[in-house]
């Protein structure tokens, strides 16, 4: 059963490829969603997938990419909106 996590991570993350290692990552676990910048310098990500899936997408959001650095993660979970791919927006 899917699950779904709005997930923002604070630090390095624009600039750095974030959103395009975040969509490499989710699609190596068939997690769904999608992944963008905000005007505060943050990313936010809405994440659907199994348990499994979501942990290790989230333990990989803890790390970023290597060019960037992540100062905080908040995850909230939430209701599933059954995404089918998981895409870069903004």
């Amino acid at each position: 059963m899917a699950k779904h996590l709005t997930i923002r991570v604070e630090g390095g993350v624009q600039g750095v490829g974030f959103r395009w290692a975040a969509r490499t990552q989710a699609a190596l676990v068939r997690v769904t969603g999608f992944v963008r910048n905000e005007d505060d310098g943050s990313v936010t990500i809405e994440a659907e997938g199994a348990d499994d899936a979501l942990e290790y997408f989230v333990a990989w959001c803890r790390r970023g990419p290597p060019s960037g650095w992540i100062d905080a993660i908040h995850i909230e979970p939430g209701p599933v909106k059954g995404f089918v791919e998981f895409e870069i927006r903004g």
